[in-house]
């Protein structure tokens, strides 16, 4: 008689997207995953509106609702996504009624009077046009909170739903900026679109436009009237018409509390990035010195680990575009904090090697360079790394097909091979709803924000870390 028997191997129990063997996520991990990475646009794998059935179908099934509230406050606080918190608060407007925390999360949910527009936008384009006590004491409380710069900058007089119009729904409590907004009094915000606008229509022929231009830029980047964001879309723009607010500018991309306040996503430098490098421009680089330095600022929470760790960064077609940006630059900042080694994986997988002196978004563009945009099979990571390591970091959508069967055998082989337990971290970038190893077996994380790495410092102490962030803030 035998008392010994092998282990089974883990059973998959669901196919993912791509069509291969993969384990479901609990409901509370999906919801965090897709909120924190979607942004409810097309993907190579679900279309944008599949996406939002989806996170409808997550918020309904989930019985904690205020877990629901918690992640939307997490992914628009601390992560900037904006249209998925934008949702989930419509759907919680829709299914949560008569609890105390309500009022309190629509108003905190907001962050921009812009954001109580598409709430209530998406609510009533869902559910109808009456609407709940607690969203509009909620939504109201928020509107009060800002001044009439902020106001006047979002008033969206020509969208279907205005913010005069939510004003006059939700019935705020006075203060003296909403009241001139409602009157029609607010001045308009110097904004850089109004600013330009101006310059344009003032203009007489090619030579002046050139000079309000120059006069515009430099004003709005000297009076700091040009948020972060508009920055970087705008960085070559400054670059050529305003070459004497240059060195302004670039203190700006460089000043951590706008990084920190702006809560620009880091793949967005790299659009900046692309942008600049191609326009040949005087000070063209010393406008991509200060955008890697804003990169190693956003970035800044990287963690150190003891011992050897592998960065598996998937290069395979379904990652391209947005993923794959996110994925290298995460895999460049990894490198660069520890004692790493890179495999670059598709149908087969390959080290890579990169020099750490290199700037951030350096390595992240050779890295985007290298991918394959062939296949995906997760059995070739643990077929090429040939050394023992303490943990595997893997950034991926996931979507793993090749060989058809996740790669849970192939991983026990090879740590066998190599003597070596490591820990695996599944950083998932799309948010499909799948993993490629029993959630319960890895350290599961998403999102693409400075706190994406203060969770992975956790996640090495704390298989949970990602859920009982989202469960320790505040309703």
């Amino acid at each position: 008689m035998k008392f010994n028997f092998l282990k089974k191997r883990p059973r998959a129990d669901t196919l993912n997207l791509a069509g291969g063997e993969a384990f479901t996520e609990s409901p509370k991990l999906e919801l965090a995953s897709l909120m924190l990475t979607s942004m409810l646009k097309d993907e190579f794998y679900r279309s944008g509106d599949a996406t939002a059935q989806r996170l409808r179908e997550l918020i309904s099934a989930q019985s904690d609702k205020c877990f629901v509230a918690k992640a939307a406050l997490y992914a628009r606080k601390s992560a900037g996504m904006r249209s998925v918190s934008h949702l989930a608060a419509a759907e919680l407007a829709k299914s949560v009624k008569g609890q105390s925390w309500t009022a309190r999360f629509y108003d905190r949910v907001v962050h921009r009077p812009d954001d109580a527009i598409e709430i209530l936008a998406c609510y009533r384009g869902a559910h109808g046009k009456v609407i709940p006590n607690s969203l509009k004491k909620g939504l109201g409380r928020a509107l009060a909170r800002f001044d009439g710069y902020q106001l006047a900058k979002y008033r969206k007089d020509s969208a279907d739903l205005s913010l005069v119009d939510v004003v006059n729904l939700v019935h705020p409590p006075a203060t003296e900026a909403l009241g001139k907004l409602v009157k029609g009094t607010l001045a308009a915000a110097e904004t850089w679109e109004t600013k330009l606008t101006q310059a344009g229509a003032a203009a007489q022929n090619d030579e002046d436009l050139a000079s309000l231009k120059r006069e515009a830029w430099s004003e709005l980047i000297r009076t700091r009237k040009l948020g972060y964001f508009a920055l970087l879309r705008n960085l070559r723009n400054v670059l050529e018409a305003a070459p004497e607010a240059v060195n302004e500018a670039l203190a700006m991309l460089r000043d951590e509390k706008l990084i920190r306040k702006s809560l620009v996503l880091p793949f967005r430098f790299q659009t900046a990035l692309d942008t600049v490098q191609a326009s040949n421009l005087p000070r063209a680089a010393d406008a991509l010195a200060a955008l890697s330095d804003a990169v190693d600022i956003s970035l800044a929470n990287v963690p150190s680990f003891p011992g050897r760790t592998l960065v598996a960064l998937d290069g395979s077609g379904s990652m391209m575009g947005r993923p794959l940006q996110i994925g290298s630059l995460f895999a460049a900042t990894l490198l660069k904090a520890n004692d790493a080694d890179v495999i670059l994986f598709s149908d087969q997988a390959k080290y890579v090697t990169l020099n750490k002196r290199d700037s951030t978004l350096s390595l992240a563009q050779w890295l985007q360079g290298q991918a394959q945009s062939a296949g995906t099979d997760f059995h070739s990571i643990f077929q090429c790394a040939d050394r023992a390591y303490d943990r595997v970091i893997i950034l991926s959508d996931m979507q793993g097909w090749v060989g058809h069967h996740a790669p849970v055998e192939t991983f026990r082989y090879w740590k066998a091979r190599h003597r070596c337990d490591p820990k695996v971290f599944s950083f998932d970038l799309n948010g499909y709803g799948s993993l490629q190893f029993p959630e319960r077996q890895v350290c599961c994380l998403a999102g693409f924000s400075d706190k994406t790495l203060e969770t992975l410092k956790l996640l090495d102490s704390d298989l949970g870390a990602l859920i009982r962030m989202i469960e320790a803030v505040e309703l």
